[in-house]
């Protein structure tokens, strides 16, 4: 359907940017750079999760610039076929590694989905849910705590259980109950352990001072994968400090089209870690949005100037420990692991190698490299649960490549390792989920156990065991 007078009456001015012709009629619309360059070769085909599925031209990364574009051209109207398309889109890069030109699609993608947004926004009760979700949830680590609090006692009192042996769980989309069956076990978040705590020691000399993201969801549902990190960098005699005004990184906005949002949490995060030299990152998502900060702000010298400042600080831990030297763990973990590559690691980051290495370099692991280790899995943020669908073909092509004799799967973003743990689970398969940084804490856990190593009695720092 396209924009009515009535509707336009109701929006902000139309940008001064804007050409006559263009019917993106708002601020910060496509960057017409990023199409420039496109010749519509075909390159990116084949890289393309959504055009393998479907076949079809606009469910291309050439056939999603060419309607951009067209747009900005006045030929097409921001309407619901046109939206369709780019909401379609995995947004998982993978079209601008294969692209001999390096067109930014995933950048024009998002700031399309910001026109779709503020043309269409979200009404009824689709809008209410994002609402909740993306601005009174996401951003706001006390009520996140409250949720996951209710999630563990839905765990630990035995409802969980009740609900699953009942079939009351039926009454949910099936794409939900699969994501329930494998919620892993909530534990205390690392902000909670820490509260009390400025500066986390290392465990020998100190070589560095590093600041962690801990992110929205991650130190909700994975609180786990943080105190990982936190070991390993201790370890490695880094001395850790997680800033307490810190927030969402604002990918889960972005990717939804509420740039503004997107904006208000960058700037609380950019002021957040303005003192410190490293941002570590262990969720790829999150690592790839930081980066990109100075992306929102192209319109913003002051704000893209403090953005391009704290985008060269921000480092995924396996690309942090590669660059700056890792202790080789001395004893054995003696599993056969393949290892996933999450889109925004790969195609966002360029960051391949490096994971792979701290792997090989674990005593008694037997690496298998999986066939195209580097398609997405389908989870895209929260695409599984709004596409649900297409996610579930994606997640069927990529379980496909997964070596049927491995024990582990390794990766280094949580909602790949969400949708992976559905994909194991729905067809049969018996691997484990895990992150990279999990296998080398646990590879250090047992030096410390067998007296090799560093001892972590220097480490004295409760964390608030339960």
């Amino acid at each position: 359907m396209a924009v009515t007078e009535k509707e336009l009456q109701a929006k902000p001015e139309p940008s001064c940017a804007s050409t006559s012709l263009s019917n993106y009629l708002w601020d910060d619309h496509p960057d017409e750079n990023k199409w420039a360059d496109c010749v519509h070769c075909g390159m990116c085909l084949e890289s393309c999760p959504t055009y393998l599925e479907t076949g079809q031209e606009q469910h291309s990364p050439r056939g999603r610039v060419h309607l951009i574009k067209s747009v900005a051209e006045g030929k097409l109207e921001v309407n619901e076929q046109f939206m369709d398309p780019v909401f379609q889109c995995l947004d998982c890069r993978a079209c601008t590694t294969a692209c001999p030109a390096d067109v930014d699609v995933g950048g024009l993608i998002e700031e399309a989905r910001g026109q779709v947004r503020q043309a269409m926004p979200l009404t009824g009760w689709k809008g209410t849910v994002s609402n909740f979700f993306l601005k009174d949830l996401f951003p706001h680590q006390n009520r996140l705590n409250m949720l996951g609090g209710l999630l563990k006692f839905y765990q630990k009192s035995g409802l969980q259980n009740v609900a699953r042996k009942t079939g009351a769980m039926k009454v949910m989309p099936e794409h939900l109950v699969q994501m329930e069956a494998i919620m892993p076990e909530l534990k205390k978040p690392v902000q909670k352990r820490y509260k009390d705590v400025d500066v986390i020691p290392a465990k020998g000399e100190p070589k560095a001072r590093v600041s962690m993201l801990t992110g929205c969801i991650m130190d909700v549902m994975f609180s786990d994968i943080n105190q990982a990190t936190i070991n390993v960098l201790t370890h490695n005699n880094n001395e850790v400090v997680l800033p307490k005004n810190q927030t969402c990184c604002g990918a889960l906005h972005v990717h939804a089209g509420d740039r503004e949002t997107g904006k208000k949490l960058a700037k609380q995060n950019i002021e957040a870690f303005k003192d410190a030299d490293k941002v570590v990152v262990n969720a790829a998502g999150c690592g790839c949005a930081l980066k990109e900060y100075p992306e929102l702000f192209r319109n913003d010298l002051e704000w893209k100037e403090k953005a391009e400042e704290f985008s060269k600080k921000v480092e995924d831990i396996s690309k942090y420990l590669y660059d700056t030297g890792y202790e080789k763990p001395k004893s054995p973990i003696n599993k056969k692991i393949t290892y996933h590559d999450a889109c925004h690691l790969a195609h966002g980051q360029g960051v391949r190698h490096e994971p792979r290495q701290l792997l090989k370099d674990i005593p008694g692991v037997e690496y298998v490299e999986q066939p195209n280790a580097d398609t997405c899995c389908g989870s895209a943020g929260i695409y599984n649960i709004t596409n649900p669908e297409m996610a579930g073909a994606v997640l069927e092509r990529k379980m496909e490549n997964v070596p049927d004799d491995v024990e582990m799967i390794s990766m280094g973003n949580p909602g790949c390792m969400l949708q992976m743990a559905v994909g194991v689970q729905k067809y049969g398969r018996r691997e484990e989920i895990v992150h990279t940084v999990q296998l080398l804490d646990w590879a250090y856990q047992e030096d410390e156990k067998n007296g090799i190593g560093k001892s972590s009695a220097q480490q004295t720092i409760a964390t608030g065991k339960e």
